[in-house]
């Protein structure tokens, strides 16, 4: 996204080449800069030594640099090098390796350059501080454009604080540019931002027509990933002008894809093709490969849009043997994922399904080594090339190779996670290199095993977006459709499809539908609407089971008044699969759910009847199935290494937590909980202990017994959105415990849980809000994440505020249930069967959902 000229790294505008899936139509591809050789032109010496033919030929060197002749200059350099090495001259050998590193990105040899550049690093200390800045920053834009993002915001950041310390401005704000570049690469628009308006206000004061122009097409990209398409073509236009004025007509090509990009989204296909073609001309005259690959990749969308399929995929086709020469296995994966897409809408569906493996494979390849957050985010920018493969699949009439691919694109970076903690462990998913996991991915083998080992029935859902959409970045569409599998415990797979367009009529999504079904709980809320939307437009026909419910429905469910939002989830969620799930209602059901689904009380989803689904079956929720595959192969690694097995009657060490001293969020105290101090003083009754409550609960004091503790639960404060704002390592939520000064504030953040190694078999969050979290194409980015990365194969979250008393009365009940049998999951089905009696409402006995194993290992031991 940035372009540089000699003994500068300037930015450019980022250009976007259209991503599209089968239903989500465009995403934009960015650059790198270009950027100059470091050193300054030595003057020429006519002596008779290595010196002196040295410094000519990096004179040399230099000249054909400025007059664009790459080549030539790398092999002047290179000879100028070797004599440097015989003199042992660190210093000019340092200068021309940072010259040779600058014209092979010049070329778009990355790879090249990063082997040069990383040979200059141990010479920085005989190299000034400007010198080494700007070889790090360039070090840092081959990196991204090779798809290490970790290393290229590492070596940016480094740049800019030497350009800080030189107070070198106008050089510092074109490393801010190349550090947002790296930034945007993972998705995090936030801090791409900081960066690219830091970077236009120095080139502001600087007077720098180049900088600003950049920096203004750069934040046109980000505006245009956001979905707001009017700030986006301002600053594109304002920056097309700027370069045009100026004659950067590398700074033209990158706006003209962008400005191109954003009219495509607005469906202006005609005016879209125009920029793209004026870009594509501009790049073939300045034969400029990348920005040429871009541009053919997006004319190959746009004449996809008008049904130009052979056009369509010769353009891609083009652009992909473009991006292959780069070795850009971003710009590759991205083209793959373009050209599969129009594969997929011409009907060639092997052709696409081969494609779209491939691109995938290169799209894995981008994710080692960034942080578990930035895993996240950059995994949110790629979620469409795994939805289009499943699509594909579905097409072919390969449902089970779809449930496969709906895996592989489920919970990747938690997947990862996962892995990178079971390192070193006797274990299929050993990582092949110990700081960068490579998990193998799941196969539909590995998924009926799951089933047969969990003894329960498997519901993944996968939620299929609109076709016309067309996005950029991490935007989402409406859903219209819902894939849902079925994997009994004998390993039977069974696949349904769901319209879910009716919906919006009523002017609903399905998200929508979820977070009105949350409001909807509270008695006063009017749901009309819903109801309306129920009986006027069914999603699917009703199934056998469904209609048999019907006859036989009890009088107590008859009499029961049905909440229209739960019952319509229950419509497009379980009445199409009726019929394939359990008869008997302890048997286990695991839901998988996607996105906006985590955030569905499952339990309380009424039928037709208003009977509750938590009446006849014994729900639980994951992840993902692979999730479910490695804790309990974590989990039984660890019992075998302990010998636990000999330990199953012995009592379980327990910590449990109630009412902590509350510590302060934002300079105010958080209110107490007096009644959770009266449930935890319970149930560490029943379980033969000592709750740690007010002062006791110190954070120190807690985060020592975690790692011994078997069971554990946490009554108290689930902070949901604190840590938002943290940045790369920012995970949200905490857990509200006693300050203990100065080193612990008394909030346990999901940070904080991740770097701990529990042995817990089950950990209960008594909380509100504390299966909440972040929703992302990963999951939900919160405490049950942490707390299940750290290696607790169950816990207990609520997904709403919870009522205090019912709360207290169901946790109570829950222990009661869970000494009777082992099972999770049925002890929290019997608490919600006997909390509702007392409190009828599913706003007090619905909201916490177990996730992960359901059966333990141990029998918890009760007082009678």
């Amino acid at each position: 996204m940035a372009i540089a000229t000699l003994l500068l790294i300037p930015p450019s505008p980022a250009a976007s080449t259209p991503y599209a899936s089968r239903r989500d139509a465009i995403n934009r591809v960015s650059t790198p800069p270009s950027p100059s050789p470091s050193p300054s032109p030595l003057p020429p010496s006519t002596l008779p030594n290595p010196a002196a033919t040295a410094n000519q030929l990096l004179q040399q060197g230099n000249q054909h640099y400025q007059a664009g002749q790459l080549e030539a200059a790398i092999k002047s350099w290179q000879q100028a090098r070797r004599l440097y090495q015989q003199l042992e001259d660190r210093q000019q050998e340092g200068l021309v390796l940072a010259s040779l590193g600058a014209a092979h990105i010049g070329l778009e040899q990355y790879r090249d350059a990063i082997a040069i550049l990383e040979a200059l690093l141990p010479l920085a200390e005989w190299l000034d501080d400007r010198v080494e800045a700007r070889a790090l920053s360039n070090l840092g834009i081959a990196y991204k454009e090779s798809g290490n993002y970790s290393q290229a915001i590492a070596s940016h950041k480094q740049a800019g604080r030497l350009m800080r310390a030189i107070g070198n401005r106008q050089e510092l704000g074109q490393v801010l540019v190349n550090l947002g570049n790296a930034f945007e690469a993972v998705g995090d628009y936030d801090n791409a931002t900081i960066a690219y308006q830091q970077s236009l206000k120095i080139a502001e004061q600087m007077s720098d027509r180049v900088g600003e122009g950049r920096a203004l097409g750069n934040l046109g990209a980000i505006y245009a990933n956001l979905g707001k398409d009017k700030e986006a073509i301002v600053n594109f236009e304002q920056s097309l002008e700027i370069s045009r004025s100026i004659k950067d007509l590398e700074g033209q090509a990158s706006t003209l894809i962008n400005l191109g990009s954003v009219y495509h989204m607005c469906n202006q296909r005609d005016v879209a093709i125009d920029y793209y073609q004026k870009s594509l001309a501009i790049a073939r005259q300045i034969h400029y490969r990348q920005r040429e690959s871009e541009a053919l990749s997006s004319l190959g969308l746009a004449y996809e849009d008008l049904q130009d399929y052979p056009k369509a995929i010769e353009y891609h086709q083009q652009g992909l043997l473009m991006a292959r020469s780069l070795n850009d296995p971003e710009a590759q994966g991205k083209a793959l994922n373009n050209l599969g897409h129009t594969l997929f809408n011409a009907g060639k569906l092997a052709d696409a399904e081969a494609t779209l493996r491939e691109a995938i494979q290169l799209l894995d390849t981008l994710r080692p080594g960034l942080s578990d957050n930035y895993r996240v985010s950059i995994f949110d920018t790629q979620l469409h090339t795994y939805n289009l493969l499943q699509q594909v699949l579905v097409a072919a009439n390969q449902p089970e190779a779809a449930l496969e691919a709906t895996e592989w694109g489920r919970a990747r970076a938690f997947v990862e996670l996962l892995a990178r903690r079971q390192q070193g462990q006797n274990s299929k998913f050993k990582i092949q290199n110990s700081k960068f996991p490579t998990v193998t991915p799941i196969t539909i083998a590995d998924i009926k095993q799951v089933a047969r080992q969990q003894n329960a029935t498997l519901v993944e859902y996968a939620i299929v977006p609109d076709d016309d959409f067309k996005f950029r970045g991490k935007q989402r569409a409406r859903e219209a459709e819902l894939f849902i599998w079925v994997v009994s415990p004998s390993g039977t797979v069974s696949f349904r499809r769901i319209d879910l367009k009716p919906l919006w009529q009523q002017q609903l999504t399905l998200a929508k539908l979820v977070a009105v079904s949350r409001g909807c709980l509270v008695p006063a809320t009017d749901c009309a609407f819903v109801a309306q939307a129920s009986s006027t437009n069914a999603a699917t026909s009703q199934s056998p089971a469904s209609l048999a419910s019907q006859a036989s429905g009890t009088l107590t469910s008859q009499r029961r008044k049905k909440n229209p939002a739960l019952h319509r989830l229950h419509q497009l969620l379980i009445e199409p699969i009726a019929d394939l799930l359990p008869k008997h209602p302890n048997a286990r059901i695991v839901f998988i759910p996607q996105e906006s689904l985590f955030l569905v009380p499952f339990p309380a989803l009424q039928d037709i009847n208003g009977t509750y689904l938590v009446e006849q079956h014994t729900p639980l929720t994951a992840p993902a199935i692979q999730v479910l595959e490695l804790t309990r192969q974590s989990r039984g690694e660890r019992q075998a290494a302990s010998g636990s097995e000999k330990r199953d009657r012995s009592p379980l060490p327990t910590l449990i937590v109630g009412n902590p001293t509350m510590p302060k969020v934002n300079s105010e105290p958080l209110s107490p909980l007096p009644q959770a101090e009266k449930e935890a003083n319970q149930i560490a009754s029943l379980l033969k202990t000592t709750a740690l409550v007010g002062h006791q609960a110190t954070e120190r004091r807690v985060v020592q017994q975690l790692p011994q503790a078997k069971l554990i639960h946490l009554a108290t404060h689930g902070l949901l959105e604190y840590g938002q704002d943290m940045g790369e390592t920012g995970v949200p939520g905490a857990i509200a415990l006693a300050p203990a000064p100065p080193t612990r504030d008394g909030l346990l953040t999901s940070d904080e849980i991740l770097g701990l190694r529990l042995n817990a078999e089950l950990v209960v969050l008594s909380a509100c809000d504390t299966g909440r979290g972040r929703i992302t194409g990963d999951g939900v980015i919160g405490l049950s994440r942490a707390f299940i990365s750290a290696g607790v194969p169950s816990i207990v979250v609520s997904l709403w505020a919870v009522s205090d008393v019912s709360t207290s009365h169901l946790m109570v009940s829950f222990y009661q249930n869970l000494q009777q049998h082992p099972d999770k999951a049925r002890a929290l089905r019997q608490a919600m069967l006997e909390t509702m009696k007392s409190h009828p409402r599913p706003l007090d006995w619905a909201a916490f959902t177990l996730i992960g194993e359901a059966e333990g290992n141990a029998k918890l031991e009760i007082k009678n």
